[in-house]
């Protein structure tokens, strides 16, 4: 067995019914010309279904020690693997729409994944219009995040349409063209003490790392009492609305693309960056948003916005994200307003985190989203929100990519939300697209699918604010 790091373990810690802590998302593809399409799927399928040897820990299922789940967690090979199980295929009812496939999307998001076994699925679903098909994926947090995610796309895809494999996403094979496009493998770390036992540890391990850090920890806290300037920090005046609220174990998946191009356009114009405007779309529909449903506060919507410091020769982590906090300056009716309050908060977080080597950053993360587990654990995360809501910006691949000469035409992310986070907003730039995917509580974000048409409105406005319409 191997100890799993706290960083993974604490998305299996916080866990429940209501709030299962798993990622994914749907590619969505064309069948190639010609081809047979049942014939083509079950292909696929058996690619999928031969392979034996997974890469960790996806042949692995969560162990426990004498202290049980609230104890040191473990990964333990499956030595019963059943991909059957794992590997699924499904069709769309008529007629075949983004509506029936969104809506699949929702109800497989909303189940657990079983932790008696590895914890990943693979939905392989037919009967979509238009000669198209989709795979719908999940995979627990603790063994993966965005970008790990997008690696293993890569593993399976190729930018040559004639290039044809027979090997799972999740196999060591996969993983291993991964490394070898890259023309570069790292090399093992020397074991080192990882499993941090208690927050002591973790402040031993914090504090005798750099300067830097130190550094940080001030700055947070000088922003807590209220003499940061710019920058936002988790907990203080993050206002209560309907988003951060319990949630239900029930959810609502929709997504959506926007050209690349177009924010590009408005990000040079401002002199910001894409993020930066990003961001300013998300405000300005749930602005809108909140204002229909008469639940805008006085304060600004505060977010959490995920960095990766995965470096990039690190193939191995599953986990290797920090984050900042976003003001979205939802409190202003005019966009050039938000706007600035958004770049003046990312430029402030941005700064905080320069100079922190990797498991810094990530460490301090940890730590600093401590009390939001915390509060999971006890049942009062929608009493004290660490941020209004989460949206995160995926780099993805520039080229056109091929699943055995099948086009990859986008990638929609769907994450996780839980007590106190009923919204999720995570996209991935893809092919000159932002292709974006919405999670919610079906009960908590009623008539989460507006903010696709509100989305489009505060692009909208933003081009015409800067005459790029």
């Amino acid at each position: 067995m191997r100890r799993i790091e706290l960083t993974d373990a604490a998305f299996l810690y916080v866990e429940s019914r209501e709030t299962p802590m798993h990622v994914g998302g749907i590619n969505l593809f064309e069948f190639p010309d010609g081809a047979d399409e049942q014939k083509f799927i079950r292909r696929l399928a058996d690619a999928c279904l031969s392979t034996t040897e997974l890469r960790e820990p996806f042949g692995d299922f969560v162990a426990t020690g004498r202290l049980g789940r609230f104890g040191p967690l473990y990964w333990e090979r499956d030595q019963d693997l059943d991909l059957d199980y794992h590997v699924r295929h499904s069709a769309l009812p008529q007629p075949g729409r983004y509506r029936e496939l969104f809506a699949l999307t929702s109800r497989l998001h909303g189940a657990l994944l079983d932790r008696n076994r590895p914890l990943w699925e693979v939905h392989l679903i037919e009967g979509l219009q238009d000669r198209r098909f989709a795979v719908y994926s999940k995979l627990h947090h603790a063994i993966i995040d965005g970008v790990a995610g997008l690696r293993l796309t890569e593993g399976i895809c190729s930018t040559n349409k004639r290039t044809r494999n027979d090997y799972s996403p999740f196999s060591q094979q996969a993983f291993e063209r991964v490394l070898a496009r890259r023309q570069q493998r790292p090399e093992l770390a020397m074991p080192k003490e990882r499993d941090l036992r208690n927050l002591t540890a973790i402040f031993k391990e914090l504090l005798g790392t750099s300067a830097h850090l130190l550094g940080m920890t001030r700055s947070y806290t000088q922003s807590w009492l209220g003499a940061g300037g710019a920058l936002t920090v988790p907990f203080r005046h993050v206002p209560r609305t309907s988003i951060n609220s319990r949630v239900s174990g029930s959810r609502r998946f929709v997504a959506q693309s926007w050209s690349l191009d177009r924010v590009k356009a408005v990000s040079k114009a401002v002199d910001g960056t894409i993020n930066d405007i990003v961001l300013a779309m998300c405000s300005g529909a749930l602005r809108r948003y909140l204002l229909v449903h008469d639940d805008l506060p006085d304060h600004s919507l505060r977010a959490m916005v995920p960095v990766s410091v995965r470096a990039a020769d690190d193939f191995e982590s599953s986990n290797a994200v920090s984050f900042i906090t976003a003001n979205l300056g939802t409190k202003f009716p005019d966009p050039e307003d938000r706007l600035r309050a958004i770049m003046e908060s990312t430029r402030a977080g941005k700064a905080v985190l320069d100079g922190l080597t990797a498991t810094e950053a990530t460490l301090f993360a940890g730590l600093s989203q401590m009390p939001l587990f915390v509060s999971n654990l006890l049942g009062v995360a929608e009493l004290f929100p660490a941020f209004s809501t989460t949206i995160s910006n995926v780099p993805g691949p520039k080229k056109q990519l091929y699943w055995n000469g099948a086009p990859l035409i986008g990638m929609y992310p769907a994450s996780a939300i839980f007590h106190g986070f009923a919204l999720n907003i995570t996209l991935i730039s893809y092919r000159g697209s932002l292709d974006f995917g919405i999670m919610a509580c079906r009960r908590s974000v009623p008539q989460v699918q507006r903010l696709i048409d509100y989305l489009d409105e505060a692009l909208v406005e933003l081009e015409e604010m800067v005459g790029a319409g």
